[in-house]
């Protein structure tokens, strides 16, 4: 099975934008004069919640007193988000953003290769954009065969629907994919939708759980930054590269072959 497509999430994937997010949501917070404010490990807990709209409405969810003030909570919610991005947006366009290690040199090295690339996030189409724009100064859409954000697919990870959305737009089926992912939900998205997942950790995600992925490292990684392995088989590679995803991709295909093998009903031992 040859690799055909490579899946990238955004935040925190592509560049470690998380501590960027997390001022924002801060700045909104004080903006709304919100008695909100989301320390580090405050953050790192909500980072479970997939979506900016969606860890505000939790956190309304346990503020009943502030909740019952709020005589639009969907409006209020909307207005607050807008207040969020728009204070990331400048943050994005401030901040000397750069992307992690080894990303751009895996996009480059795909697109030599002829292998699509698609983006599956949570993130907004703007919030994207922008990230693309200020770290590789270029329209997003000349790299990047399909784009699904929140403004495509509303169902946030970990459900599966924005890989599949994805893959459709590629054009692939996921047996030639895998998916660059950071987090659990997007773990778990990948795989719900049947694509193999490459997990690159970072100061938020390191301890999550990421059980069925099929490699874990602290970056992509460069010849002269090598990743550090904490879960899956690097075949003695020291940088994510499409070698190493093609080494990946076959062993999944040939361990799914075996469990289809293992599963087939044995007819012979039956009939006797």
């Amino acid at each position: 099975m040859e690799l055909r497509g490579i899946i990238f999430d955004v935040d925190g994937t592509l560049a470690d934008t998380e501590e960027l997010h997390r001022l924002a949501f801060n700045k909104a917070f004080s903006d709304f004069d919100l008695d909100w404010h989301w320390s580090e490990q405050q953050y790192y807990d909500i980072l479970s919640i997939s979506g900016g709209k969606e860890r505000f409405k939790y956190c309304l969810d346990n503020d009943l007193e502030l909740k019952d003030q709020i005589k639009d909570v969907p409006g209020f919610i909307i207005d607050l988000h807008r207040c969020k991005s728009e204070h990331y947006q400048n943050l994005l366009r401030s901040d000397e953003l750069q992307l992690r290690s080894g990303v751009e040199r895996l996009i480059s090295e795909a697109i030599d290769e002829d292998i699509s690339l698609g983006i599956a996030t949570s993130s907004s189409t703007d919030n994207f954009n922008t990230l693309v724009e200020q770290t590789l100064s270029v329209d997003p859409n000349e790299i990047f065969k399909t784009i699904v954000t929140c403004d495509v697919v509303s169902d946030k990870k970990p459900c599966p629907v924005v890989y599949q959305c994805a893959m459709s737009g590629l054009g692939l089926t996921p047996e030639v994919c895998v998916a660059i992912e950071d987090t659990s939900n997007g773990n778990e998205a990948a795989i719900n939708a049947g694509i193999t997942s490459i997990i690159t950790t970072h100061a938020y995600t390191k301890d999550n759980d990421f059980n069925g992925a099929s490699l874990v490292i602290d970056k992509l990684g460069e010849t002269n930054e090598p990743f550090t392995s904490s879960q899956g088989e690097t075949y003695g590679k020291q940088m994510v590269d499409v070698e190493l995803i093609q080494k990946i991709i076959l062993r999944q295909c040939d361990k799914e072959f075996t469990t289809d093998f293992d599963d087939t009903p044995n007819y012979a031992a039956q009939s006797r």
